[in-house]
């Protein structure tokens, strides 16, 4: 994006370059910031944004288990992601609309503070990049994934990516290209920022939430997939050895889509490539998000 772009903060347009905040906003400093990774593909009935009703509904959870007050309802924060995407003129894009307690009086609690929210949009780069059907190589981190001891794990909140962020720094400082996080007990959570899914003898297997995982809109999408396609699935704890010795093991994510790992720990998963469950799941999920498929068209906001 540029600075023509222009950027949704507080019920107005400013353009790219002005979007800025005090130095001293409680979010920037105590991680008290909520926000939505939501997608907009290119269909040919124009831009379609992904489950965005989901979205906003999650969004608004995170906000209450923060004790947010927000100025906007869920209908005004809707209409501004559609207005934003308008104003911008594109077909494709990732929409990150982001709540935070804003300057004001500084200490931990946040509070006394202002609520403010923004809307952004810009043109996505995968940020994994395989070649020839390979799956990605990646680790099991030595960072432990927080818990809802620690923090609401089932709020997107930014203070949560913290441990997201040295996971994956230390999947890339090891030459991988992600990270897999397991819980206090051990058992398989999620990626840095994706849910996780094995297939071990055609069964399509996924942590339970109460795991510590997210509760991804792109994990729900595929487990309805799954059923349409008459895939068995079941949701269970996963140990770190299952993974090793899975037939198929894949990560999917707002961002990331669906992305197949084909090396964890050195250790090759079957053949190192996308697996057929995978692959039916992508295929299936492309046509949905560019509008190629009529029965999953409900989960569609068209722009115009």
């Amino acid at each position: 994006m540029n600075d023509k772009s222009k950027i949704w903060m507080d019920g107005k347009f400013v353009r790219w370059n002005s979007a800025k905040i005090h130095v001293l906003t409680h979010g920037l400093h105590y991680g008290t910031s909520v926000f939505e990774g939501i997608r907009c593909y290119h269909t040919k009935k124009g831009p379609a944004i992904f489950r965005l009703e989901e979205h906003l509904k999650r969004l608004m959870n995170s906000c209450k288990m923060y004790y947010m007050n927000l100025e906007f309802s869920e209908k005004e924060i809707r209409e501004a992601i559609i207005q934003t995407i308008k104003i911008n003129g594109v077909k494709d894009c990732y929409i990150r609309p982001i709540c935070y307690y804003g300057y004001g009086k500084m200490g931990v609690n946040p509070l006394p503070n202002k609520v403010s929210i923004s809307v952004a949009i810009w043109n996505w780069e995968d940020h994994i990049k395989t070649k020839n059907n390979a799956g990605m190589r990646v680790i099991v981190s030595s960072w432990i994934r927080i818990d809802s001891r620690s923090l609401p794990i089932h709020a997107k909140a930014a203070a949560n990516y913290a441990n997201s962020a040295l996971a994956r720094i230390e999947a890339i400082k090891s030459g991988v290209d992600e990270a897999i996080m397991l819980n206090m007990r051990g058992m398989v959570v999620e990626g840095t920022a994706e849910n996780i899914f094995m297939v071990k003898n055609k069964i399509l297997v996924t942590p339970p939430l109460t795991s510590g995982a997210l509760d991804g809109i792109t994990r729900s999408s595929v487990l309805d997939i799954a059923e349409d396609l008459g895939i068995d699935f079941q949701i269970s704890d996963i140990s770190r050895d299952e993974l090793y010795n899975a037939d198929e093991v894949f990560l999917t994510g707002t961002a990331a889509e669906i992305k197949s790992i084909g090396e964890i720990d050195n250790i090759k998963i079957a053949d190192g490539r996308t697996g057929k469950i995978a692959t039916q799941l992508q295929d299936v999920y492309n046509q949905i998000v560019h509008g190629k498929n009529e029965k999953f068209e409900k989960w569609l906001t068209y722009i115009n």
